[in-house]
């Protein structure tokens, strides 16, 4: 799709607003302002300080180079190749998940089982199992500027792109990555454990949405055959990972708040939550390490 080089800020956020709505993008006007404002190298205050600025030829062909693909269901956080969360910003590879705010629940359960030692974290070790873009662990150092993390993920790009997004966020020298599957290799004790882990059931992967389905790593969502792999093997890991006191925060699909913590309590972990979105669907658990007798 073209855009005219004299279509002014607004005119263009309106039209794309209509195009992507007409095709059925939910997030219709939010992906036309970040696609326009990525377009111009804007931020959005200088959208709201002059919304009739007229695009200009390299803008427009940009943008609609950019249209185009959203058209065809490639989300914007890869046509951007960054996204927000936790407020910072996160560059992404093919191998990665886009950071998704459901996920933040997975941040602000960990804060909040961590409450007493979240403002004297000096110490603190943080393990992230299936890293990804580092979001979860580089988030929490954020939080925490006396915590250490080691994040661990089976793909050596994601490993790469994690530590990229460490420097990015200012963390690097307290955040180290390595490739990893799980807990394998990796020394504990740990205080707090965090996971965004595959949990979609190898059957339900090709019914999601285009974005999803064909834009995301199978890896990082296959959960297997019951969607529940990842939680059994994270299951196995803890108990040489975890610390006496230690706490564990996993994601979990808003369908799994009985399955998944029922995985921990056959183990004998103590469960908070769930934990729910900005949705209201159960997205996060709490596990307390049992005390030993």
């Amino acid at each position: 799709m073209t855009i005219s080089e004299t279509m002014t800020r607004v005119e263009a956020l309106k039209h794309l607003g209509e195009v992507f709505r007409g095709v059925g993008i939910e997030t219709a006007q939010r992906d036309a302002r970040l696609l326009l404002l990525h377009a111009a190298g804007i931020e959005h205050m200088d959208l709201l300080k002059a919304p009739r600025e007229p695009l200009g030829a390299a803008v427009a062909a940009t943008l609609s180079q950019n249209v185009a693909k959203r058209l065809t269901r490639v989300p914007v956080a890869r046509i951007l190749g960054e996204w927000e969360f936790w407020s910072l910003p996160f560059t992404l590879v093919a191998e990665s998940l886009v950071p998704r705010p459901d996920s933040e629940t997975v941040v602000a359960a960990a804060l909040i089982a961590l409450k007493e030692r979240r403002h004297a974290s000096d110490g603190l070790r943080i393990l992230d199992l299936g890293t990804g873009s580092g979001c979860l662990l580089i988030s929490l150092l954020h939080e925490m500027p006396g915590a250490k993390g080691v994040g661990v993920d089976i793909a050596p790009e994601v490993v790469e792109v994690a530590r990229h997004n460490a420097g990015r966020n200012g963390v690097a020298d307290r955040a180290e990555f390595h490739q990893a599957h799980w807990g394998e290799g990796v020394t504990g004790p740990f205080d707090l454990i965090v996971s965004n882990p595959p949990y979609i059931a190898d059957h339900v992967i090709d019914t999601l949405e285009p974005e999803v389905r064909v834009h995301d790593p199978r890896l990082a969502l296959s959960g297997g055959a019951d969607g529940l792999e990842a939680y059994r093997a994270i299951a196995d890991a803890l108990p040489a990972l975890l610390a006496p006191g230690g706490v564990v925060a996993l994601e979990i699909g808003s369908d799994q708040a009985e399955s998944v913590p029922q995985i921990y309590r056959d183990r004998g972990y103590e469960m908070e939550g769930p934990f729910a979105d900005f949705g209201a669907r159960p997205r996060a658990i709490v596990l307390r390490r049992p005390e030993l007798h």
